[in-house]
Order: C-alpha cells, then sequence, then structure tokens
C-alpha cells in the first residue's frame, strides 16, 4: 500500500487498506493441496537483444497460476553498456589500484524503467511515468581503477571508453501503479502485461573513499599482502600516514553525464636519494555518461499458487456485482518555467489539479539530474495554490521544524523508517554564513514532502486539491539563507554555472477496479477520489 493514504486511513479509523481489501474477499485463496506455490520465469513478446531506446512487452502471469503474488516478483534486467569518461584515471601505483573503486549503479532498482504501459487482456489500461527515486533498492555495480586503466589505456582520444555489464532485479511493487496489489487472480480477472523503456540516464556514480576500500582489501587480502614483500607494505604504511584532508573529491552520488571531482591518480614520489617518499593524489573534474547501450536479457520472475475452485467461484460470484478495488498512485511532474535569483526565488506553473494529495519539490543541480537532488538551503519558503498555503508558516529547509514536518508528511512518526541518506539530506547543511561545507556522505536524496489533505476536526480528508481540469496558478517564493561564495544551490562550479528550474511533482491517488465479467474485466480509475471510492466499496 501507498505510504500517503496508509497514516490517514488509520486516523480515521479504517484501520488499513489491507484490511479495506480483506473484507472483500469471501475466502481467502488457498492452496488446493494439489499444487505448489512456484515462480514462473516468463520471457519478452519481442526477441532480445532490444537495442537503444526500444520498447520491451513481457507478460506478467501465468497460465499455471490461479494467482500471481505480486509482492514476491520481480523483474530481471541485464544490459550492457558502454561508459564513456572524458579524463583518464591512470598512474595508481600497483599498491593502491586494487583497492580504490568506482560506484557506478542505481540509487534505486525502480529508476532504471524509465516510462510503462500496462496491458490487459491485450487492452492498453494507462501510460505512466515510473516516479524517480521511490524506492529504497540500490543495485550495483563496482568499477575498479585498474580495470578502467586496462580498458581505456592503450586508447589515445578523449572520450575514452569502457564495456560495462549491468544486472539489475526489479521488485513489481516497486513500481507505484503495482504498489497495493498483493494476490491478484489472474485466473479470474485476466492477464496482465507491461510494456517498458529503459532509462540510462537514472544511473549515478560514486567513488569510494580510498582509506574505507584500502584498508577493507587489504584486510580482506592479508595473507597474499604479508607474501609479497616488503614494498607493498611501506607503501600502505606511507598511504594512511600521509593522507590529508586537503585531498577533497566528490564524496556523494553523481548523475551520469554531470562532473564530478575524481581521483584520477595515486603514487608515491621520491623527495630524497635516501628512499624518502611522498603520497600523490590528483583529483581532477570528470564527467561519465553512457553512450550506448543493449538489452540483453529480461524475465519476468512471477510468483504464484493454485487455488481451490469452491474459493474460486465464491469469490467470481461475490465481485460479479461489485468490483475488486486496489488503490495505487501516480506522479506528475511540472518544471516551474524560471530559475533562482543569486538571492530568492519566485516563480509560477499553471497547471490542472485533479485530487492532488501531495505536493513535492525538487531541486536539480543540473538538467541532466533525475535522481541527485541537494537541499538548496532556503527561509520563508512556501508553495500557494487554491487560497492555501502549504505548508501553513513558512519552512526554513535546514531547522528542526522543517525535518519534523518532512517525518510527519512522509509517515516517519508512526508507520515507516527513515533511510539514512534521506535524513542526513534533510538535517546536514551543505554550507555555513562563512564558508562551504565538503559532504562527508550522499546528500544527494533531499526532496520536500506537502501535505495537501485537509484538516478536519483532527481527521483527515481524502477530498485532495481537484480544479474540475481547469489550470491553476501554483506559486513557489523563498530566500536564500546563504548568498555569494558560500552557497552551494546557485554556485553549481567554479565556471559559473546556475541550476535550472525547480521540479513541482504532483501526486494523485488512483485506483484498480477488477470484475471477473466478461472473462475479466479492468479498469484504472484516475479521475474519482479516494472517499468516494471508499463509499463504492462500502456500498
Amino acid at each position: 500500500m501507498d505510504r500517503f493514504l496508509a497514516k490517514a486511513i488509520q486516523v480515521q479509523g479504517l484501520n488499513t487498506i489491507d484490511s479495506q481489501l480483506e473484507s472483500n474477499t469471501v475466502v481467502p485463496f488457498k492452496n488446493d493441496g494439489q499444487h505448489h506455490y512456484s515462480i514462473k520465469d516468463i520471457k519478452p513478446e519481442l526477441q532480445m537483444q532490444a537495442l537503444f531506446d526500444k520498447e520491451i512487452i513481457i507478460s506478467l502471469s501465468d497460465s499455471d497460476h490461479d494467482v500471481i503474488q505480486t509482492q514476491n516478483s520481480f523483474l530481471s534486467i541485464v544490459l550492457t553498456a558502454n561508459l564513456q569518461f572524458d579524463n583518464k584515471f591512470e598512474q595508481f601505483d600497483d599498491s593502491y589500484k586494487d583497492g580504490v573503486i568506482l560506484f557506478v549503479g542505481l540509487k534505486s532498482g525502480s529508476n532504471i524503467i524509465r516510462e510503462y504501459t500496462v496491458y490487459h487482456r491485450e487492452r492498453t489500461i494507462n501510460e505512466s511515468l515510473q516516479n524517480d527515486a521511490a524506492i529504497e533498492s540500490f543495485i550495483y555495480n563496482t568499477i575498479k581503477p585498474k580495470e578502467i586503466e586496462e580498458a581505456i589505456g592503450q586508447q589515445t582520444k578523449v572520450p575514452y571508453l569502457m564495456p560495462v555489464r549491468f544486472k539489475i532485479q526489479e521488485p513489481l511493487d516497486d513500481l507505484l501503479i503495482f504498489s497495493a496489489i498483493k494476490d491478484y487472480p489472474n485466473g479470474m480477472f485476466g492477464d496482465l502485461k507491461i510494456k517498458f523503456k529503459i532509462n540510462p540516464n537514472a544511473f549515478v556514480i560514486a567513488q569510494v573513499h580510498p582509506t574505507v576500500s584500502l584498508a577493507k582489501y587489504y584486510t580482506m587480502n592479508k595473507d597474499e599482502l604479508l607474501s609479497s614483500g616488503q614494498q607493498k607494505l611501506m607503501d600502505i604504511d606511507l598511504f594512511f600516514r600521509n593522507w590529508s584532508l586537503t585531498f577533497q573529491n566528490t564524496k556523494q552520488f553523481t548523475q551520469l553525464g554531470c562532473a564530478a571531482d575524481l581521483i584520477i591518480s595515486i603514487r608515491t614520489e621520491q623527495l630524497t636519494p635516501n628512499g624518502l617518499n611522498n603520497l600523490v593524489c590528483d583529483i581532477s573534474p570528470v564527467t561519465v555518461s553512457i553512450k550506448n547501450y543493449e538489452v540483453t536479457e529480461v524475465t519476468a520472475n512471477m510468483a504464484g499458487y493454485k487455488a481451490t475452485d469452491a474459493c474460486l467461484a465464491r469469490v467470481r460470484d461475490f465481485f460479479s456485482t461489485k468490483a475488486f478495488i486496489v488503490p495505487a498512485q501516480r506522479v506528475e511532474t511540472w518544471p516551474f518555467p524560471i530559475s533562482a535569483t543569486l538571492t530568492r526565488i519566485r516563480t509560477s506553473q499553471n497547471i490542472p489539479l485533479s485530487h492532488v494529495t501531495d505536493f513535492v519539490l525538487l531541486f536539480p543541480k543540473d538538467t541532466k539530474c533525475i535522481t541527485c537532488f541537494e537541499n538548496p538551503c532556503y527561509q520563508n519558503m512556501q508553495l500557494m495554490t487554491c487560497g492555501r498555503s502549504f505548508p501553513d508558516m513558512p519552512m526554513n529547509t535546514i531547522d528542526q521544524q522543517f525535518f519534523q514536518l518532512q517525518r510527519n508528511v512522509n509517515n516517519l512518526d508512526l508507520l515507516f523508517e527513515a533511510t539514512d541518506e534521506f535524513e542526513n539530506a534533510l538535517t546536514t547543511p551543505g554550507n555555513t554564513a562563512t564558508r562551504r561545507l565538503n559532504a562527508h556522505t550522499d546528500l544527494t536524496s533531499f526532496m520536500i514532502s506537502l501535505q495537501c489533505k485537509r484538516n478536519s476536526n483532527g481527521t483527515l480528508t481524502f477530498d485532495g486539491l481537484d480544479t474540475m481540469n481547469q489550470n491553476i496558478s501554483i506559486e513557489l517564493f523563498g530566500a536564500l539563507i546563504y548568498q555569494g561564495v558560500t552557497d552551494n544551490y546557485q554556485n553549481v562550479d567554479i565556471n559559473g554555472k546556475r541550476p535550472p528550474p525547480p521540479i513541482l511533482c504532483t501526486v494523485h491517488d488512483t485506483f484498480w477496479l477488477f470484475s471477473p465479467n466478461h472473462g475479466g474485466s479492468c479498469y484504472y480509475d484516475t479521475t474519482h477520489s479516494f472517499n468516494e471510492v471508499v463509499n463504492e466499496i462500502g456500498a
């Protein structure tokens, strides 16, 4: 179930959506004793390999199952790509190259899907963009400088290319459109398919801190190290004694296509004839991007089971006169037209609102950013629309009240636990009034969530914001806390680059309506409110 509905249902005494849905079920689905739970590997309808930007169509159900367990099913995607580097990793001494790691992967497995369309019995249901950075599932691939040097060492021209292979496992219920579907009786309601495209721009890079990765590497390979002679031991000792805080490389995620300050060389240089050495660490801006990619394998790993004939018959009879309703969500993105100035932001967007339950604000520092967003450090910030202000009082994005506001809006006080990355992004400033601070951990999971549901007599009303398909102005304003050279948001790089406009995301409640009639029917409702749908359930 989705996080935005969960708390409000609890507040209104409806328990959970799970219990609401269970009240619809006449008899729980049971194994009939002659069949067993199984996982079916389903291949795509289109022939692999899928080249750049090609659609992939795959079934999400199998005739051997009466019921699909969506919460236990996942997509497995394998793709090969050429990473493109505009700088060369070279001159890593043998003592250091095996322990220095460059992470290339995804902040969230769900980000690998750029867009998708769902089909029910060969009929298109709806098309929706995958939500950015929605799931805290990290699928990764590590690249060592040694491998990079071997792959690009003989190339003499910039950019340098390196082939890599990624294997991603995407839980099906990580997609918002399937987030609340658990046991889906495909044998009664009909088969589902999904058509999707890969999102190569979702990958991120991060260089693991050398003192951490080298310590771990040599701890794991201690026996080999001790038998390799004294030189490596001396080099390692030199490294840990001479590592300096002045070596300021980027210590957080960077979107592919954006520049990051990476360590491109670690070596020793002799200072005196008697053998006194010095540690040299070269740091330089590096832009890593995906030049091209190819999807070589896709599999839908669908868990499911058989149900008793008596159970299926009773459930089919019950839902022949009443729809089986499952909640979902969709997110729409609306970039503001005007960027922030050096002192403040004031911009507006004219869009229609349809049962919008939440606003989410994102602050990219580059147009290529789709999963990496940092705290812009604003004060007196509010969003205004429909004659209301969100939140009620202006926000300061680095104070304790703002942190508590985000905990409440995202249900972190009752139902969910915040990830370290999200809490760090909310609580760790990037600068002070006198200087910019160097991030010691990842701070790129920042977003501002604003709840639109009204509070009425201590309960939340599920009306959302709805303008009957008419455009309405949404205004965002605020002032920078820190200005000038200490401002981390406006000073994207040393060349005077400025950030693009912020992005407004609107969160809408949607609903699946299934019926066994006519061989199985399906409708994806994006026009009714939660109250209207719940009233239909209880009718």
